[in-house]
């Protein structure tokens, strides 16, 4: 099997992420430092940052309430890393992203393979904010968000906005762009001072505990990996 496979299926990490330990120099097979191309054989060693890897017992799909200055990342040098911060018994990581001043619904799992399957289908995934803004907001504010805004040389898709509050609105993207909320609303002179994902496709926020997470229940996680499993039985 090859090493990145094998990290993946161990619950290390996705292939891509795997590639990318692998490559720094971090991963030894039998105490030899391990390449791209690197073979595991049934009774090999194989070590990540001097750490045996383990055959995973099970596979584990958590929902964390974020909160604002947890970096949505496994490196272990980064201050307020989310790994560090949930703390579970094994290693996980996160599905996805959700910026440092953000907060709110992010998925992590222990599945290494399922992470780069959901990514691929990630644009047909709705995914709802409530945010908050520095002045009221107009109807032209809402319906020039919700009909596409110019960021990053290109156009965001359509998208649904509703009104909360008189600085609040409700949104739901279809889109993962590179912080897209606050560069949508930076178009229109608007400032985000607060935001929060409160759903993840069919996975809501609830009534989670800011800060607290929970494992998804038997239904949520059917559903999560449908789309995966679609995906991957186009291209096997």
């Amino acid at each position: 099997m090859r090493i990145n496979k094998y990290m993946s299926e161990s619950g290390a990490c996705s292939r891509r992420v795997a590639d990318q330990w692998i490559e720094a120099g971090r991963v030894r097979i039998n105490g030899q430092i391990a390449t791209l191309g690197s073979q595991v054989n049934p009774g090999d060693e194989v070590l990540l940052d001097d750490q045996p890897l383990g055959k995973r017992r099970r596979t584990v799909y958590i929902a964390l309430n974020k909160p604002r200055g947890i970096t949505s990342t496994t490196a272990q040098d980064v201050a307020g890393n989310i790994v560090a911060y949930v703390n579970y018994a094994e290693r996980i990581f996160p599905i996805g992203r959700l910026d440092k001043d953000s907060e709110g619904l992010i998925l992590l799992t222990n599945d290494g393979d399922i992470v780069n399957k959901i990514l691929r289908v990630e644009n047909n995934h709705e995914k709802e904010y409530v945010v908050t803004v520095d002045r009221p907001i107009t109807n032209a504010f809402l319906a020039g968000m919700a009909s596409g805004v110019r960021i990053l040389g290109r156009m965001t898709n359509p998208c649904v906005v509703t009104r909360e509050g008189p600085n609040t609105f409700r949104i739901v993207l279809t889109q993962g762009l590179n912080r897209q909320i606050r560069r949508m609303c930076e178009a229109f002179n608007y400032r985000v001072r607060k935001l929060q994902r409160v759903r993840i496709m069919h996975i809501e926020l609830g009534d989670l505990p800011y800060g607290r997470w929970r494992e998804l229940t038997s239904s949520e996680r059917k559903q999560l990996l449908a789309p995966a499993g679609n995906e991957l039985s186009k291209v096997e």
